[in-house]
C-alpha cells in the first residue's frame, strides 16, 4: 500500500515531539508557536473529497503552515493532502457491495490506527462514509485526538440510535443542513450549523462559455441526465433513465438529453447500453461538465444525491430517482424516519422534486417520470411555475461561506483563532 511519502512527515514529527506539549490528552501546540498544525482526514465519497479539497484549501488560507494527510481522493490530493490511500475508489453502498472490500476495509482501519498512534495530527475530521468513519474514530478517540464529524450521517433519516456513536466517539458535529443542528442539539450532541460548501462551489465555479453557447443554439429543449457518481448507482439507474428518454422522445421529439457522467468508465458503461433504435436518440455525454450541463438544462431526470443542491441553486426542475431492490424499500419502509430522501424536498418539508423508488411498480414509476419531464419540456408555463418554485425555496436556504465557516470553527476549538473571530 503506498504512503505518497509519509514517511518523511512521520520522521519530522516524531523530530519536534519534544516541543508538544500534553494536556487532556490531546496535543496542543507549545509555547513556541512554530510547530505546523497537521489535520487527519477521512473520506469516502467523490462528493466528499470536493468538499474535503475545498476545507484544506480554507484552512491552507487561515493557517499557511498547516499539513494534511489522510485517505481521501485526487481533488484533496491536489490541494496538497498526503493520502495514504485513496479511498474514493471503494466508494460503496449496501451491504452486499461492502462484502467483498471487508478485508481491504479492515487493513485501512489498522493502518489508520498505526497513522495516528505515530503521527499524533491535531485533529481528525471525518466527511461522510459513516461505514467506515465510526472506526476511523474510534481510533482517533483511543489516541486522544480531537474529532470532527463535517458532513454527518444522516441519523434523522434512518437509524437514529446510532447517535450513540457520534456521542461516544465525536467531539464536535458541523452541520450542513439546516434543521440538522437542531437535532443534534436535542440529543446533547455539540453541533454547529454551517451552511453546505456546495453553494460556494456553484457561485464560484466558472462556467465553460463556449460550451454553453455551442449547447445552447437551436430550439431544442435540453433536460440533464445525472446518472450518479458511484458505479453502482449507475449500473442501477441508467437504464430505468434510458427507458424514461425512449418514453419522452416518442411524444417531446424537440428535445435532447445532455448525460453529466462523473467519470469516463462511467460514459463508456452508459454508452454500451445504447444498442439498436437508441442510437437514433438525441442523447449527448459529457465528463466534468455537470455545472453546464445545469445550466443549459430546462429540466433534470436524476439520481438522489448531493447534486440535488447544485439543482436547486440553478433553479432546475428535477425529477429524482433512487432504485431500491423490493427487499431494500421494504426495509427502508421500518427504517426511514422522514418523509422523503432528496435534501430539497427535505428542507422544503414537501415534494418540490418528485421522487421514485422503482421497487414495487417499476413501469408505472418509468411511465410517471416520463410524462412530469414531457410536461415540462412541452408547457412553458408549467416550466415556469415550478422553476419560479425552486428559486423561492432557494432564496429561503442559499447562504454562502459554509467552508470558511467550517474552518473558523475547527480553529477555534483546536485554539488557533480565536473564538470571537471564528463567530
Amino acid at each position: 500500500m503506498r504512503n505518497n511519502g509519509l514517511l518523511p512527515l512521520l520522521t519530522e514529527i516524531k523530530a519536534k515531539s519534544n516541543l508538544v506539549a500534553r494536556k487532556n490528552g490531546f496535543l496542543t501546540p507549545s509555547r513556541c508557536g512554530w510547530i505546523r498544525m497537521h489535520i487527519f482526514f477521512s473520506v469516502g465519497e467523490p462528493s466528499g473529497d470536493q468538499h474535503a479539497a475545498n476545507l484544506i484549501l480554507e484552512l491552507k488560507r487561515l493557517c499557511p503552515e498547516s499539513r494534511f494527510s489522510g485517505f481521501g481522493g485526487p481533488r484533496m490530493e491536489d490541494a496538497g493532502c498526503r493520502l495514504l490511500f485513496r479511498m474514493t475508489n471503494l466508494a460503496v453502498m449496501g451491504i452486499t457491495a461492502v462484502i467483498p472490500h471487508l478485508w481491504q476495509f479492515y487493513k485501512l482501519v489498522r493502518q489508520a490506527n498505526r497513522f495516528l498512534q505515530e503521527c499524533r495530527p491535531d485533529a481528525v475530521i471525518l466527511i461522510d462514509f459513516s461505514g467506515f468513519n465510526w472506526w476511523v474514530a474510534r481510533k482517533a478517540r483511543s489516541a486522544g485526538i480531537p474529532v470532527f464529524y463535517y458532513f454527518p450521517p444522516q441519523l434523522w433519516a434512518w437509524g437514529p440510535w446510532r447517535v450513540a456513536r457520534i456521542r461516544k466517539f465525536v467531539d464536535h458535529v458541523l452541520c450542513t443542513l439546516p434543521f440538522e443542528e437542531q437535532w443534534y442539539a436535542e440529543r446533547g450532541i455539540e453541533a454547529e450549523y454551517v451552511g453546505h460548501p456546495i453553494f460556494d462551489e456553484v457561485a464560484a465555479h466558472s462556467l465553460d462559455e463556449a460550451f454553453c453557447r455551442e449547447w445552447s443554439a437551436g430550439p431544442a429543449k435540453n433536460v440533464a441526465i445525472l446518472p450518479g457518481s458511484r458505479n453502482r448507482e449507475v449500473t442501477a439507474n441508467w437504464p430505468i433513465m434510458l427507458e424514461v428518454i425512449r418514453r419522452v422522445h416518442r411524444t417531446a421529439p424537440h428535445t435532447r438529453f445532455l448525460v453529466a457522467s462523473y467519470k469516463e468508465e462511467h460514459r463508456e458503461w452508459c454508452r454500451g447500453k445504447i444498442v439498436g433504435e437508441d442510437n437514433e436518440l438525441p442523447i449527448h455525454f459529457f465528463v466534468g461538465k455537470t455545472p453546464e450541463v445545469l445550466c443549459l438544462a430546462d429540466c433534470c431526470l436524476m439520481v438522489s444525491g448531493s447534486v440535488s443542491l447544485e439543482v436547486l441553486a440553478r433553479s432546475k426542475p428535477a425529477v429524482v430517482i433512487y432504485r431500491f431492490t423490493r427487499k431494500v424499500r421494504l426495509a427502508l419502509y421500518f427504517l426511514l424516519t422522514c418523509k422523503f430522501l432528496s435534501l430539497p424536498n427535505l428542507i422544503a418539508h414537501r415534494a418540490i422534486m418528485p421522487e421514485f423508488y422503482c421497487a414495487w411498480d417499476r413501469d408505472g414509476d418509468i411511465e410517471k417520470m416520463a410524462a412530469i419531464l414531457r410536461g415540462w419540456v412541452s408547457d412553458p408555463d408549467k416550466l415556469k411555475t415550478t422553476t419560479a418554485d425552486m428559486r423561492r425555496l432557494g432564496e429561503e436556504v442559499i447562504q454562502s461561506g459554509a467552508t470558511t465557516r467550517a474552518a473558523k470553527a475547527i480553529l477555534s476549538r483546536l485554539g488557533r483563532i480565536p473564538a470571537k473571530e471564528a463567530a
